[in-house]
């Protein structure tokens, strides 16, 4: 570890190097110094971020806009509200490749914390703190990449059922709750599809986005007050659909994705209110007419989606994503579909309080 950290410009001597954090994706470490501030190492999991150059110039193109914004409003320790990336000795990149693995280092934000909790008040806080991330880079110069292309496009993922269904690489196609899933999935197809033709007609911009909206996402001071947004991998051109609709579908389900008891998924309208709120205050200002109005329709798409692809994981034999049991995917599938009903049984609700904002 401190032979990597050897080549970046460091201030301070390198004393300790503990692991930080419980994230799925990245290896990370706490890097302790003698004089300098502290510091966060980082292993980039190359085997979900292709193009790890593509993913540091947009991570640079952000924070370096969000930090300008932030000093010319005059906003008070601007290190402690957004991420900063320590480049090379040797050069002005800030990633090193040791010849098998990708390591990059930021400054570690002193006296934070993240928040697991999701409730109306925390659901609040992050609405506000991703429609400003929002709002601070709409107008953003630098054209940024897709670290995972296509990762919220529905017409894709429709067209992986649609051949997975074909294959049916597992033999499960022909089973008969897979044939009711597939069939009541086509009934809704094309209009949550309706986002890609939507930019293809002209009216649905895309914008810089988090794509990654959860609570854990945020730091927070010791007084519970909101420092910035982390985790900016996935920060990339999108709607901004998948910063409001994939906050919700995980937040907004008073289960957990994967609980079999289907009767017990429900759609929490009041954590719905709060992060709406909060996101409208803080995005209000750059949002169009279209996407205020379709913002209902992008609460249904988040579940609506990873039904699909948790179908389509099912039908494929389980190939993507880890299962504990043989029926994982299935129960997940299931799980989803019912959040997708509650949601829209609850369109006219959203539809009124979004009215009132």
């Amino acid at each position: 570890m401190k032979t990597i950290l050897e080549n970046f410009r460091l201030e301070g001597n390198v004393g300790e190097v503990l692991p930080l954090g419980s994230g799925l994706i990245n290896d990370t470490y706490r890097v302790m110094t003698d004089e300098g501030p502290n510091y966060v190492l980082q292993r980039i999991n190359h085997a979900i971020f292709k193009d790890v150059e593509l993913l540091q110039n947009n991570i640079e193109a952000v924070t370096s806009h969000i930090r300008a914004k932030l000093e010319a409003a005059g906003e008070q320790d601007v290190r402690r509200k957004v991420l900063k990336f320590i480049p090379l000795k040797s050069e002005d990149k800030t990633w090193w490749f040791d010849g098998t693995s990708y390591w990059r280092v930021s400054e570690l934000i002193e006296d934070s914390m993240t928040i697991e909790t999701v409730n109306p008040e925390y659901s609040y806080y992050a609405g506000r703190a991703f429609g400003n991330f929002q709002s601070m880079l709409a107008d953003i110069p630098a054209q940024l990449g897709e670290t995972i292309p296509d990762f919220h496009n529905m017409e894709l993922r429709a067209r992986q059922l649609k051949e997975a269904m074909a294959a049916d690489a597992a033999g499960r196609a022909s089973m008969e709750e897979v044939q009711a899933i597939y069939a009541k999935m086509q009934e809704y197809m094309d209009e949550m599809c309706k986002a890609e033709q939507m930019h293809r007609d002209g009216i649905l911009p895309k914008r810089v986005c988090h794509c990654d909206t959860k609570v854990s996402n945020m730091l927070f001071d010791k007084s519970g007050e909101v420092l910035c947004v982390i985790d900016l991998d996935t920060v990339m051109p999108s709607f901004i659909f998948s910063d409001y609709g994939d906050f919700l579908r995980t937040a907004a389900n008073k289960v957990a994705e994967d609980c079999p008891e289907i009767d017990k998924v429900e759609f929490d309208i009041e954590i719905f209110k709060a992060f709406t709120k909060g996101y409208l205050e803080s995005a209000s200002s750059f949002l169009t007419p279209v996407e205020k109005e379709n913002l209902p329709y992008a609460v249904a798409l988040f579940p609506f989606m990873q039904a699909v692809r948790f179908f389509a994981d099912y039908v494929n034999g389980d190939t993507y994503y880890k299962i504990a049991y043989p029926e994982h995917n299935l129960v997940r599938t299931r799980n989803q579909m019912a959040l997708f009903h509650s949601v829209m049984a609850h369109k006219a609700e959203m539809e009124a309080f979004i009215a009132t904002l």
